[in-house]
């Protein structure tokens, strides 16, 4: 009997510390699933509250699905898929090469087939005003005889060329059309590692597709561009990208443009886990220089440049380690007239702090010759601020027009 008793005890005293658990850990504000009498979730409007528990992991999934879904509805309506089509162009020999000697040098030479079979490739583009300019990426339209442009409602225009800049693989073309939807492009000096992110675009001929992931890193050089004045800049994302994408939106989970994919790290030519996008930054002052001007205004510091590492600044004698190196100062460039000296380190340019050549190239990028600018460099262990007046190639500070405005 007494053994009975202790073991009705036992179990009224489980049950109280049960309950009282089950309230003091709040599985008593469980989210239920919806009935057939109507969905019974708080309002997704809510914040979510991630200290609490009253929020179980379903809703958690369907608040980022909501926000995956309302930036995907918004971009999808901004990108579109662009065909190029171009003949293709075949080196033969006018007379083989052992008459070369009899018939004279230039007989012995290639020369270009003009007419060959068409060749057709696609991409990507965002449109970025409603009168019908778009953005893509250079290599998309580069040679092109003639470019055809569909949009997310299946209409289709033919498109031409306002502009081209290799340096940054951008393009500014324009379609006849009027109040389409355009992109809003957000501040890409803002977006931080591990933001979410959407890939939309066309890979593979498959319009309209939507990608998620994350920005993986910023500022990366991959030396992709084949270009003199090359700038490389990209933010790295995991969001899946494909032949077809290039030109496509990467955009933040409120549908703004941060960049402009543009290309994948892979040892087969499909993605492998990586790819690249151009910052918005870069590309809203490409596309008002092409706008305003024509063409693109291309400033210059005037100065060689390297990443600065450990074991750079260990044989330079340096106190920092994280930088960017002057190597050179380019003789009245603008960093010579201003004051900056070789073995500077360069460390932020305005409010933005410079660790990466990329960096700095980038935010040179977005100015235009005759833009003034503070340069803070460490010299001796010391920071300074310095004022330099940026330059274009010839060396002055002259903007060119290459249209009637």
């Amino acid at each position: 009997m007494k053994n009975a008793l202790l073991l009705i005890l036992a179990g009224i005293i489980g049950g109280v510390v049960t309950l009282a658990s089950y309230k003091y850990l709040g599985f008593d504000n469980a989210i239920s699933p919806a009935s057939s009498r109507g969905d019974s979730r708080p309002s997704l409007t809510r914040p979510v509250n991630y200290k609490g528990n009253d929020v179980g992991i379903d809703s958690l999934n369907e608040v980022f699905s909501v926000g995956f879904g309302e930036a995907a509805d918004q971009s999808l309506m901004q990108v579109v898929h662009i065909r190029s089509r171009s003949r293709a162009r075949q080196n033969v020999q006018r007379v083989p090469d052992p008459f070369r000697e009899f018939f004279g040098e230039e007989y012995g030479r290639p020369f270009q087939r003009e007419r060959g079979p068409s060749q057709q490739s696609s991409g990507s583009g965002v449109i970025i005003r409603k009168d019908g300019y778009i953005i893509t990426n250079n290599h998309v339209v580069e040679n092109s005889e003639e470019l055809e442009v569909s949009l997310n409602n299946k209409r289709v225009y033919k498109a031409k060329v306002i502009g081209t800049d290799p340096s940054t693989d951008l393009a500014l073309i324009k379609i006849e059309e009027s109040n389409l939807p355009f992109a809003t492009f957000a501040n890409s000096d803002q977006v931080r590692v591990g933001d979410w992110v959407l890939a939309v675009g066309n890979p593979f001929d498959l319009a309209s597709t939507v990608t998620a992931g994350i920005v993986s890193a910023k500022a990366r050089n991959i030396h992709i561009l084949q270009d003199n004045t090359a700038i490389e800049s990209f933010i790295q994302t995991d969001a899946a990208v494909n032949p077809g994408n290039s030109g496509g939106a990467l955009v933040d989970l409120r549908g703004n443009l941060i960049g402009i994919n543009t290309a994948i790290a892979t040892p087969t030519g499909t993605y492998a886990g990586y790819a690249f996008a151009v910052p918005s930054n870069i590309v809203a002052k490409i596309v008002d220089d092409f706008l305003q001007f024509g063409s693109v205004q291309r400033a210059f510091l005037g100065i060689t440049i390297q990443d600065l590492d450990w074991n750079l600044a260990k044989d330079l004698g340096l106190s920092i380690s994280e930088g960017v190196l002057v190597n050179g100062v380019v003789s009245n460039g603008a960093a010579a007239q201003a004051g900056i000296k070789q073995n500077d380190v360069v460390v932020r340019v305005g409010n933005r702090i410079v660790r990466s050549s990329a960096e700095l190239l980038e935010t040179v990028a977005t100015r235009r010759p005759g833009d003034e600018i503070t340069v803070t460099v460490n010299r001796g262990g010391k920071e300074m601020d310095i004022n330099a007046r940026l330059k274009n190639s010839s060396g002055g500070e002259t903007l060119s027009r290459t249209k009637n405005q």
